[in-house]
């Protein structure tokens, strides 16, 4: 029996009815964005508006949710999430900044380490609902191509990564780490960094890295 095209639905996703096959057509010439640039496509932030938009103009909501503003990178973003939802979950699946990494999920590896009013948290155990009247860094709004944030070139100088799945949240912590009462030497910047784990072991690169920073700084 022939299925009439007009009768499949697109699943919607949780910012309203925005499908994610449409998502994907709104990003698709953005290209990738890399941990140690950490960019969100300017596609990203449209796709994001439109469905708030449709979302708040049809007035839906997902049952069981309930509405949270989160100020994210100098934006704030008006969503329907489960109130049961960690920070992380809601950056990824929500919002789709996915420069921030889920890693062991249980706050022993700083894969998802972001900035919360300018300290550093493992955002896998914070709650998305009370963190409504912080400011809250994701590696994506740390800097942009053309205009890095110093830790940022410092990864890329020294190779601070190897696979990059740790690294958004190693740069993450070497950042607030700079401005913490932390002794100068090597050693002092390894027990600073020892909640971020590398599973490839580049950790002698991202000691020279977070080094070169607080020299200069």
């Amino acid at each position: 029996m022939a299925i009439d095209e007009k009768d499949i639905k697109e699943p919607t996703s949780s910012l309203g009815k925005l499908s994610r096959r449409s998502f994907l057509s709104h990003i698709g010439a953005a290209g990738v964005a890399t941990a140690a640039t950490g960019v969100a496509p300017l596609a990203i932030s449209a796709a994001i508006t439109e469905a708030q938009e449709r979302t708040s103009s049809e007035g839906h909501a997902i049952p069981g949710t309930v509405p949270v503003t989160l100020k994210v990178n100098g934006h704030a973003y008006s969503v329907q999430i489960d109130p049961r939802a960690t920070l992380l979950d809601t950056l990824r699946e929500t919002l789709y900044l996915t420069g921030t990494k889920k890693g062991c999920d249980h706050g022993q590896c700083g894969a998802c380490t972001v900035h919360i009013n300018g300290r550093r948290v493992n955002s896998c155990l914070t709650f998305a609902a009370m963190q409504q009247t912080a400011e809250i860094t994701t590696i994506e709004g740390l800097g942009q191509p053309g205009h890095l944030h110093p830790m940022q070139e410092a990864f890329v100088e020294h190779d601070g990564y190897q696979c990059g799945y740790c690294t958004s949240g190693q740069i993450m912590s070497a950042v607030a780490m700079a401005e913490e009462p932390w002794g100068a030497g090597d050693g002092d910047v390894k027990e600073a960094m020892s909640g971020n784990i590398c599973r490839c072991g580049a950790y002698p690169n991202i000691v020279a890295a977070v080094q070169v920073v607080r020299r200069i700084g």
